[in-house]
């Protein structure tokens, strides 16, 4: 895989520094400054919370442990990395720069991380300097110009071939992980114990992760975000759904799958309509789709799903219009992924910034883009029996185009969720999610 990134990060290199060079332009700036980040604390107290490094600071390099260091770079010159390695005894020390990157920058190391001020440009006022807050030193303070910014994270809507092919290691780490997920269920472990088993698998440790394990049996996954782990196994393991994802070198997989115990048949219906519906979606993932119509699409297509399997009495269009898919499908189909989960621009109208807006009635959405080569975004529908929603539901006049005996029925089940991570191609998409798992199978 080396050999790989190793030939595919020059140019992945050279597409970043034309951009920056575009970027600085744009803004009236002579370079660009980029904090790796550093730890924050727990509020009256001396722990640091886990660190994760600016995605900016990964864009441009495979290294995500490294609090502390910056990268300096100028139009026309071979970009800096500033990298501290501190004499400390307390910590880990990061190890010295190494591998296929490294011949590319040009590399000073600090003991000390005020060191870093003496590589940075005189002229700090003609820098825009990208960072969080707490990553100021000295004058040299994070200033994240809106120009700069909107044109770097536009152009980070499409991936190089070398993003490509680390997002495609993520997702093999994520369907190798999902498997051993899978089989602890189907052995009748603990939410605690499934977890367990994705992380054994993929290898990483929980602040690895790009986000926290959704690991749900029963009406859990009814939660959209539960992450409170069970220690004890149910009584009855009727459905398990499953939210995990894998990180490989500050990229990130996102997959989701749902399953049914042996003996849930009714359940495991619906999951494979809502599976066959997602693969129609996946397969609508091209060039000029735009994503908030395949949004609303895919409310028509579950709804569709709900009225022929008895669920609601009304006509598709009929529950969309009304709200009554929403009870069922409350968020979005899925987002931008890359070097964060939900990646940035998802929204953005232009290279110069704007927004696009939802859909009236889907607040929850979060990409309104048209569709393009090379971005890469998730397909996650869903279908749940959510109490707080159905509550609502109920004391609305679409109530009684409800099958209230069936969805009640339907309740321990929780839910369905299933989420691919998809390349938008010139022509057929690539799935990034089912071809890891057919690797694994």
């Amino acid at each position: 895989m080396s050999d790989l990134l190793a030939k595919l990060f020059p140019n992945h290199l050279r597409t970043l520094q034309a951009r920056a060079d575009a970027a600085l332009a744009r803004g009236g700036f002579d370079h660009l400054v980029i904090a790796a980040g550093v730890p924050r604390h727990e509020f009256l107290d001396d722990r640091p919370a886990p660190f994760v490094a600016n995605p900016h600071f990964k864009h441009w390099l495979p290294v995500t442990k490294a609090p502390g260091s910056w990268i300096v770079y100028s139009p026309g010159n071979k970009p800096k990395l500033i990298y501290l390695q501190p004499r400390d005894y307390w910590h880990v020390v990061p190890e010295a720069p190494a591998g296929y990157w490294v011949e590319h920058f040009e590399i000073a190391i600090i003991e000390e991380a005020h060191a870093a001020g003496a590589h940075f440009p005189k002229t700090l006022e003609h820098c825009a300097i990208v960072g969080e807050d707490n990553a100021a030193l000295g004058d040299a303070r994070p200033n994240n110009p809106e120009s700069v910014l909107n044109y770097l994270h536009w152009h980070r809507s499409y991936k190089t071939d070398y993003e490509l092919a680390m997002l495609r290691v993520a997702s093999k780490l994520g369907a190798r992980a999902h498997r051993a997920a899978e089989a602890a269920f189907r052995a009748g472990r603990s939410e605690y114990d499934i977890n367990t088993a994705y992380l054994n698998a993929v290898h990483e440790t929980e602040n690895e992760l790009p986000y926290g394990n959704i690991i749900a049996l029963n009406q859990h996954g009814a939660i959209l975000h539960y992450t409170d782990l069970n220690r004890a196994p149910p009584a009855h393991a009727d459905s398990f759904l499953i939210d995990a994802g894998a990180n490989f070198h500050g990229y990130a997989a996102d997959i989701t799958r749902t399953y049914a115990a042996a003996h849930a048949g009714a359940f495991q219906e619906l999951i494979d309509a809502v599976d066959a519906a997602q693969r129609g979606f996946v397969h609508k993932v091209r060039s000029g789709q735009n994503y908030a119509d395949l949004h609303v699409h895919a409310h028509r297509v579950l709804a569709g799903i709900l009225r022929e399997q008895d669920f609601i009495r009304m006509s598709p269009e009929s529950a969309v219009e009304s709200g009554v898919s929403s009870a069922f499908f409350p968020h979005g189909l899925g987002h931008m992924l890359g070097l964060q989960v939900h990646d940035v621009a998802g929204f953005q109208k232009d290279e110069t910034g704007g927004s696009i807006a939802r859909p009236p009635g889907h607040p929850y959405l979060r990409f309104t883009r048209t569709l393009e080569p090379r971005m890469v975004t998730t397909i996650e529908p869903g279908i749940y029996f959510i109490d707080l929603l159905l509550g609502e539901l109920k004391n609305k006049p679409q109530a009684r185009d409800v099958n209230w005996t069936k969805v009640d029925a339907f309740r321990r089940y929780g839910g369905i969720r299933i989420e691919d991570d998809v390349v938008c191609t010139e022509g057929a998409p690539e799935n990034l999610s089912r071809d890891a798992f057919t690797a694994a199978a």
